[in-house]
């Protein structure tokens, strides 16, 4: 049985019971109820996700997969694809925002060379995963193998099976790669049902004439490649992307070790969906960071059932927003630990006649 196979009949969705345990605690400390609003929330989840025990949030990586795409060729992104590579020795300096956010937040920025098209030689701090050299241009042909889209997600597990051995606790998403927004949104145009113009934003700032380009770009693809819907693997073979096959593996195998995991943007969501339609109870341990420019986001989010928990225009990726999302996480997890209940504090929980 393969990796991917196993991993999947090892998820096991959260027991609803235990949202109502901890609610009934956290009915009892000295707050009004409900008062603390989707602090509260995200405390019920992580209640049921550990199954009651509430462990420390004390290890929390960020996996940010790097990754090229060969639909660059058809002048969809505002940046040239040498900038992925670029970008990585950048993250491996710290010098890049998700290092700064992460550094501010407390997670390790975990980097991994899944599908740059680029020899990087073993940098230090740079995980080599290469499973392709850039994907081929989906606009003309399938971006991947069904094998190398498998492969992708596979690598996803193994990294979350690594980081929970070693006793992380939450992880993030992240992602870099020039034209990546042309498969996300390829992605979602698919997986939702909605229109390749619905679904399609200008990526890191493109013209009005660029987007026009993009758009015309993935409904080739959609037409040229077929992806079949009801098939998440062969989506992301056919009009998907290395790095977001990383991302849909580490929130698989996150849910098989029962660790919550904090969605990042647009192409992190992209992950979500394909991890989502190959198993929908993964949707219990997502947490949504934010809401993302990209007019698609909420369409993916929408269709997995999660609502994001910041709205501050963010559009970078790199796992940005998911370091954000961790300390409100995290605030909700002190609260429903550290706060006193009205009998420890000696106030009173009714009204007095």
């Amino acid at each position: 049985m393969s990796l991917l196979k196993e991993t999947l009949k090892k998820i096991k969705p959260v027991d609803k019971n235990l949202y109502e345990v901890a609610q009934r605690h956290l009915d009892n400390l000295t707050k009004p109820p409900g008062s603390l609003g989707r602090l509260e929330e995200f405390a019920r989840r992580l209640y049921a996700i550990s199954e009651g025990r509430m462990p420390l949030i004390n290890k929390k990586a960020i996996f940010t997969f790097a990754g090229d795409h060969g639909v660059t060729e058809e002048g969809v992104s505002a940046y040239p694809k040498e900038v992925t590579k670029q970008m990585v020795f950048n993250f491996l300096r710290g010098g890049a925002g998700i290092n700064v956010l992460a550094r501010h937040s407390g997670a390790d920025v975990v980097v991994i060379d899944i599908g740059v098209d680029y020899e990087f030689n073993n940098p230090e701090g740079l995980i080599m995963k290469k499973v392709v050299k850039g994907t081929k241009n989906l606009a003309n042909t399938s971006a991947m193998t069904t094998q190398e889209a498998e492969k992708c997600i596979e690598v996803g597990i193994e990294l979350a099976n690594e980081y929970a051995e070693k006793g992380y606790n939450l992880f993030g998403t992240g992602d870099m790669g020039i034209g990546n927004t042309t498969p996300s949104s390829a992605i979602a145009a698919v997986l939702t049902g909605r229109s390749v113009a619905e679904v399609t934003g200008k990526g890191t700032g493109i013209t009005d004439e660029s987007l026009l380009r993009k758009i015309k770009t993935i409904e080739k693809a959609i037409k040229i490649n077929n992806p079949d819907p009801k098939d998440p693997i062969n989506v992301l073979a056919k009009v998907g992307g290395s790095e977001i096959g990383g991302i849909a593996g580490i929130i698989l195998g996150g849910a098989a070790n029962r660790i919550p995991v904090v969605i990042d943007g647009f192409i992190s969501t992209a992950g979500a969906l394909i991890a989502y339609c190959l198993e929908p109870k993964v949707a219990d341990y997502m947490f949504a960071a934010h809401n993302s420019v990209e007019k698609g986001h909420m369409a993916m989010l929408a269709m997995i059932g999660l609502k994001p928990i910041l709205n501050l225009d963010l559009r970078l990726g790199e796992g940005t927003g998911a370091a954000l999302a961790m300390m409100l996480i995290e605030a909700g997890l002190k609260i429903y630990k550290e706060m006193a209940t009205f009998a420890d504090a000696g106030v009173s929980n009714e009204v007095q006649n």
